[in-house]
């Protein structure tokens, strides 16, 4: 008889393929893949992030409202829009009001005017995890990365400041199902060594968590990481930026921003398809392992009884 988490690992599994089809990737996904050139110039990022952060409204500025918000001249502009392969900026604001428009039609019905600061907190996380939930229609990318982490022996899970708590949630779960698994939440010379001794000793891939507020650290540990041969998955809320641009698979996912401090909903749904992506990729060791913890547990009395 299979533990109730064996039980689910196994019912959990992601089938690849495109479940469904008619779903449209989220805003956040259909503009990076607008505007992923590898020789946009530091202006021309500016110009890519801001549309980015503000779609439903930047979609429909002029060409001098947008130079304008970005701090960029009119000719940036122009040559931007044909920098990520449009005739002009007159082309490429009708794409952007064609996602815009289609954010605005598929989001959740605002009630921000009929309910308190608290709701409408809670309304955003429900868009970012629709936008999530969008991006799942074709789960194969997630599939793919999810096996080359379970290869990765060990692996490195990435996190300073306040995406250390996301690390730690992916690497404690990582640990019942994966044999080494490396948890870096401080930077510095402390994330070199890690990271490092890593590779030295077989590693192939770091998973790493960069929220705002981005840390200098991140991109610092992301960097060396790189430099030592490691590949790395970045779960993020920017989509473009330095960190973003370091790593080699990038999920970008919303954050909620509307109290003092950040919630995580979509990054922390994005870690846990991600561990299951992993469970699915080694079935007989993900049994195995859940199999001893299980024992060692009940031996050790680590959990109440229900």
């Amino acid at each position: 008889m299979p533990s109730p988490q064996q039980a689910r690992a196994q019912a959990s599994a992601i089938t690849s393929g495109k479940t469904a089809p008619e779903a449209e990737a989220s805003p956040t996904s259909q503009l990076r893949a607008l505007f992923d050139r590898p020789r946009l110039s530091p202006g021309q990022r500016r110009i890519a992030q801001y549309l980015i952060e503000h779609i439903t409204e930047a979609a429909f500025l002029s060409i001098t409202d947008l130079a304008e918000r970005v701090g960029v001249s009119q000719p940036s502009v122009t040559r931007f829009a044909a920098a990520v392969g449009f005739s002009g900026y007159p082309a490429l604001r009708e794409k952007l009001q064609s996602i815009a428009l289609g954010t605005l039609a598929g989001g959740p019905a605002a009630a921000e005017e009929n309910g308190n600061e608290l709701q409408a907190a809670v309304d955003a996380e429900i868009e970012n995890l629709e936008n999530l939930r969008r991006d799942f229609a074709d789960p194969d990318q997630v599939i793919d990365i999810g096996r080359k982490l379970s290869r990765s022996t060990p692996l490195t899970v990435l996190g300073v400041r306040i995406s250390a708590s996301l690390a730690e949630y992916f690497a404690y779960a990582a640990r019942r199902v994966h044999p080494d698994v490396r948890l870096v939440t401080r930077g510095g010379s402390v994330a070199y060594d890690a990271l490092v001794q890593s590779h030295a000793a077989g590693g192939t891939w770091v998973l790493a968590f960069s929220m705002p507020r981005h840390a200098q650290e991140t991109l610092t540990a992301v960097r060396v990481a790189r430099s030592a041969g490691l590949k790395v998955a970045l779960i993020t809320d920017l989509a473009l930026g330095p960190v973003a641009d370091e790593a080699d698979i990038v999920f970008a996912t919303g954050t909620g921003s509307r109290l003092v401090f950040d919630s995580y909903a979509a990054p922390g749904v994005m870690a846990a398809a991600l561990l299951q992506a992993m469970t699915d990729a080694d079935p007989e060791r993900t049994q195995a392992r859940l199999e001893e913890y299980e024992q060692i547990s009940d031996q050790h009395q680590f959990f109440l009884r229900d």
